[in-house]
């Protein structure tokens, strides 16, 4: 082989695979525990062995002892793979000539750190009592903190203001605003605001002399400055109010679907006398226009809709028909006009009901068992 195709052969990369671990259970017991030491440092994983050590400390230590010394931080609990061993000797009722030094070490590694297991024990059943124990605010004791934080501290300044003799003016529309408050935080603003025009209109008319004692201080130029500047605030919370109401989503209550609509509904499947079999009702919904005939009482029912969305049903009742345009007429002849129903234009209908000498009523939307469903129409 050429030195050039020697050059060109590329030696493939070994690729190192993860050792697995045969676990405590293959442990050389037979060897003793140094060979079993041994034996853990190489091929027993770290979860399996702190299980060992948890479990010589459940098996060793009183409940409260083992409480406290397992709160500890899993590096504390097995400070050496030896210390594990150790722990599975003695869970597996071994024996060995250097096994009580060994036990005596770690008996003295767990019992050293009780101290600090206990003070991390008590710091998480703190922690547990004091989160339940956190009390939940309701969305209007949220709103309240919220206001009293915010607005409400505005106000304060403003009359801080006032009090140091300062001409200041607040825009509540736009402090309401910034601190991003709606409609329903204007109600407690408002008691404050009336609160002080009241004062000072009492005092501006002279109405109540605690009033007039208490801004004597003021001139009438200030009082009267000081009462339009209520007033705006006033009419600042109004308009947040309807601002507040013009932007509010209006939630569209979605009709039933026409199956549902139709569950119940009462009507007349078949009649054989006059040779006539109803429609679905749920062809109904929807449409904006229904031909309907009571059997029993020979009558006539035209109902109409101008809604854009048409009928719907609730129950066995028609819903959403104009009483003015629709009609209820007594047929004395009913086998004479029924197939021209089922067949005709609304125009030509109507004009065939209009040649007949009968009194026209207006339905009332009801559907029963004697009402036969002719037609439904969209138009």
């Amino acid at each position: 082989m050429g030195l050039t195709a020697l050059k060109g052969k590329k030696s493939k990369k070994k690729i190192a695979r993860a050792k697995v671990r045969t676990g405590a259970n293959a442990a050389p017991i037979e060897q003793g525990l140094e060979s079993v030491q041994y034996y853990f440092q190489n091929e027993v994983s770290r979860k399996d062995a702190i299980e060992q050590v948890k479990t010589y400390v459940k098996n060793t230590f009183s409940k409260q002892e083992a409480r406290y010394i397992l709160s500890n931080p899993e590096y504390k609990l097995l400070p050496s793979y030896y210390s594990a061993a150790t722990a599975f000797f003695i869970n597996s009722n071994l024996q060995d000539d250097k096994l009580p030094y060994w036990q005596e070490a770690l008996q003295k590694r767990m019992t050293d750190i009780i101290e600090s297991g206990k003070v991390l024990y008590n710091e998480k059943q703190k922690a547990k009592k004091d989160s339940a124990n956190v009390i939940t605010l309701s969305p209007a004791q949220r709103l309240q903190k919220k206001i009293s934080n915010t607005i409400m501290q505005d106000l304060l300044e403003l009359e801080d203001d006032w009090i140091d003799g300062k001409e200041s003016t607040i825009n509540l529309y736009d402090r309401f605003k910034f601190h991003g408050l709606a409609g329903s935080a204007t109600l407690p603003v408002r008691g404050v605001v009336e609160g002080w025009l009241l004062d000072y209109e009492d005092a501006y008319h002279k109405r109540c002399d605690q009033a007039v004692e208490g801004y004597s201080h003021l001139n009438r130029s200030e009082l009267n400055r000081r009462i339009k500047a209520c007033n705006d605030m006033l009419s600042d919370l109004d308009s947040i109010k309807a601002a507040t109401k013009a932007s509010r989503t209006i939630k569209v209550k979605r009709p039933k679907s026409a199956d549902k609509q139709v569950a119940k509904v009462k009507f007349k499947k078949e009649d054989n006398d006059f040779k006539v079999v109803s429609i679905n009702p749920v062809q109904i919904v929807g449409k904006t226009r229904l031909y309907t005939f009571n059997a029993k009482h020979r009558e006539l029912s035209m109902f109409y809709t101008d809604k854009p969305s048409g009928f719907e049903i609730s129950g066995s009742t028609i819903k959403y028909f104009d009483k003015e345009q629709s009609i209820k007429v007594r047929l004395r002849k009913p086998m004479d006009i029924l197939p021209l129903i089922l067949d005709k234009t609304p125009n030509q209908i109507q004009k065939e009901l209009s040649n007949l000498s009968v009194k026209v009523n207006t339905p009332n939307g009801r559907l029963n068992e004697e009402t036969l469903l002719l037609r439904v129409l969209d138009k």
